[in-house]
């Protein structure tokens, strides 16, 4: 089954973490990232730009609507995703709880419904 680790965490420019935080946040998630892969049970994984760069588009009333920034004004923003094939939701939990922004913020484990591939979607059995 498939689970996306969506990682919420309050955003800090570099100047407020500091070059040594800045490092030890690095070692951190490529050492998560590693033992995902080790274990292999990682799909993929993905850190976001800042929210300031976000553009987020809508469609109402048949016209599209783009804004700069943020859909929502929150102190934690969604920084990074990763994906994940393991056996059942307990197993995605434990690894979830190792994620190192944990401490930061929620990590929201999501399962997967469908998926896209070889130009179909394809619904996932569990």
């Amino acid at each position: 089954m498939r689970y996306a680790l969506l990682l919420h965490y309050p955003e800090m420019t570099a100047d407020d973490l500091g070059p040594e935080a800045i490092a030890e946040g690095m070692r951190a998630f490529d050492a998560y990232a590693k033992a995902l892969d080790d274990a292999g049970v990682l799909v993929s994984a993905e850190v976001l730009q800042p929210s300031a760069v976000t553009t987020t588009v809508t469609l109402a009333d048949d016209a599209l609507r783009v804004q700069d920034g943020p859909f929502a004004d929150t102190k934690e923003q969604l920084g990074g995703t990763f994906v994940i094939d393991v056996d059942d939701l307990d197993a995605a939990i434990a690894w979830a709880g190792k994620a190192p922004s944990a401490a930061w913020g929620p990590v929201e484990v999501r399962p997967s419904s469908t998926y896209f591939r070889d130009g179909a979607w394809t619904p996932f059995a569990g």
